[in-house]
């Protein structure tokens, strides 16, 4: 479920609760949260259980203030995950603004090294012989980067089947941002990398294809 999905299942006042929480990084004191959404402080302390038990919320270090020291309630990482950042938006701006400025032989350029880079780093984890183990050890390093990615048997060889491509919008206008993936899988495996579907072209996936081991 995405997280602005997840985030409108709650109640009214826990999403209230959620937001309040999102604007205290230092955390918010029972007291607080009580003045800001009207309710009780029974109330308060229902619902605070309650996404403490989903993961949302935690309690942070109590707040000397001169009495008794006042619980603070903090988001989890989770809990802000469910806030939506519109990264596309951003990641087009920048992208244009790059063009502008560099060139697209630069930026493509640009694309391909941020990918070998990373994948260079990522090579350390895929320490496999044959194209079955590689195909696998690709996708699990691709699953985590978000791309809901599997290893998948077409005909005698495993591919790479990606399901969410995270430059889909962005791709959509501009699509040298795939530049990235290849680069990326190709220093991670040090082997060519042939980019057989794609989601922007109608695909059902984006779909790759681990080139043979170079020969020496």
């Amino acid at each position: 479920m995405k997280s602005s999905a997840a985030l409108r299942q709650l109640g009214t006042t826990q999403q209230k609760l959620l937001r309040k929480l999102l604007l205290a990084p230092q955390g918010a004191s029972v007291e607080l949260l009580c003045e800001a959404l009207g309710v009780t402080h029974n109330a308060v302390r229902q619902h605070l259980t309650a996404l403490i038990g989903t993961g949302l919320v935690e309690r942070g270090d109590a707040h000397p203030t001169g009495g008794r020291p006042q619980s603070r309630y903090l988001l989890t990482s989770a809990g802000r995950e469910l806030f939506p950042r519109n990264y596309g938006l951003i990641a087009t701006g920048i992208l244009e603004h790059l063009y502008a400025k560099a060139g697209k032989a630069d930026v493509q350029a640009m694309l391909a090294d941020m990918g070998h880079s990373l994948g260079a780093a990522a090579a350390e984890r895929i320490e496999a012989a044959d194209t079955d183990e590689i195909a696998t050890a690709l996708a699990a390093q691709l699953d985590t980067l978000g791309y809901e990615a599997l290893a998948v048997r077409h005909g005698e060889e495993m591919q790479v089947e990606a399901y969410n491509c995270v430059f889909h919008a962005l791709a959509k206008s501009h699509p040298d941002v795939c530049r990235f993936d290849l680069a990326f899988m190709e220093a991670a495996t040090g082997r060519q990398i042939q980019h057989m579907e794609c989601l922007l072209r109608g695909g059902h996936s984006c779909r790759f294809r681990i080139g043979k081991p170079p020969t020496v």
